[in-house]
């Protein structure tokens, strides 16, 4: 009989996040700083080879589905034989990704041939400048033209947009809108105490005053059937194409359906986004470790999940939280 990750309140966690890099070649002010990141050493991240590995050990103990994140994926040389040697496993049902929306046409078309059809992108912005202020960047046209291509193919196309009251409040509606004639999704987050510095107020814009803004522009609203494990809550405007939803990120009120493991690119392995590492799977790989090694340090991970993103959050001794760039999105 196959081993599962079952943690002690019943979540079967079949999910992994993959982080496959820190870096990133934007600079969002939610993430990181603007300048001073400590970005790890190359001999630091998990090569493909040892990714390929630990993830087949994953995959062995029931994960069906992994996201690739970052930083930003597409950073990373050798991303898409990465992918392509990731899509080789046969018990793997699903391989999605997160970026940043720095895809070339030509990487979309390889994914497409791979048959990773879902692909999340961040974007906070509707508009050019508040673009370049939330990112530091000028990269607004090349995102765009990327979710174009997306859509082009005929991928599953999610866009992550960051809430902040004081910066892009005025995109929610446009966002909306966009969704009327684009068979896309746009989810809505409350902005996340990561963003490497000790610097962090708790969102006024949470899930509730998100709601209440988009329900007094499009009152006809309808709420939709949210797939299991889902952490957002979803809703159409009656006509559109594609939705929206809203992602209590930091309210955290979709904790008691996790199904999610996340592994660091430096081989850091947390059962909890907000929580701190629970074993370095790299390290235990690299001190000579087998199979059998890593799957009991996975399982013992598991065995301590905590109930919430508000237990595991106490669980950090001196409170202090890395850059989302490093914990993976």
């Amino acid at each position: 009989m196959q081993q599962e990750l079952i943690d002690k309140y019943g979540r079967k966690l079949d999910y992994l996040r993959l982080s496959v890099t820190d870096r990133c070649n934007f600079r969002c002010y939610y993430c990181m700083p603007e300048e001073g990141m400590n970005f790890v050493q190359r001999e630091d991240l998990l090569t493909y080879e040892e990714l390929d590995y630990i993830t087949k050990i994953f995959v062995n103990l029931g994960v069906k589905k992994i996201r690739i994140t970052g930083g930003e994926p597409f950073v990373r040389k050798g991303i898409v034989e990465f992918l392509e040697l990731l899509s080789n496993n046969k018990g793997l049902k699903e391989i999605t990704l997160t970026s940043n929306g720095s895809i070339s046409k030509e990487q979309i078309g390889q994914l497409a041939i791979l048959g990773i059809r879902k692909v999340n992108i961040s974007l906070d912005s509707l508009d050019p400048q508040r673009f370049h202020e939330i990112t530091r960047r000028d990269k607004f046209d090349e995102v765009m033209s990327c979710i174009d291509e997306l859509l082009a193919q005929d991928f599953n196309v999610k866009l992550n947009c960051v809430i902040d009251g004081r910066k892009n409040i005025d995109d929610i509606v446009p966002f909306i809108k966009l969704t009327e004639k684009n068979p896309l999704s746009v989810r809505f987050l409350e902005e996340m105490p990561f963003n490497g510095t000790d610097n962090f107020e708790i969102p006024e814009w949470n899930y509730k005053a998100l709601y209440s803004h988009i329900e007094n522009h499009f009152p006809e609203i309808q709420k939709l059937v949210d797939e299991s494990n889902s952490t957002s809550i979803n809703y159409q405007v009656p006509g559109y194409l594609g939705s929206f939803g809203i992602i209590p990120a930091f309210s955290r009120t979709f904790c008691g359906t996790c199904n999610r493991i996340r592994l660091s690119a430096t081989g850091e392995l947390r059962t909890c986004l907000y929580g701190p590492p629970v074993c370095n799977l790299r390290d235990i790989l690299r001190s000579g470790a087998g199979e059998e090694g890593l799957k009991s340090a996975i399982l013992s991970a598991v065995a301590g999940k905590a109930k919430d993103g508000f237990e595991a959050e106490n669980l950090i001794a001196d409170g202090s939280k890395n850059s989302m760039s490093f914990l993976g999105g």
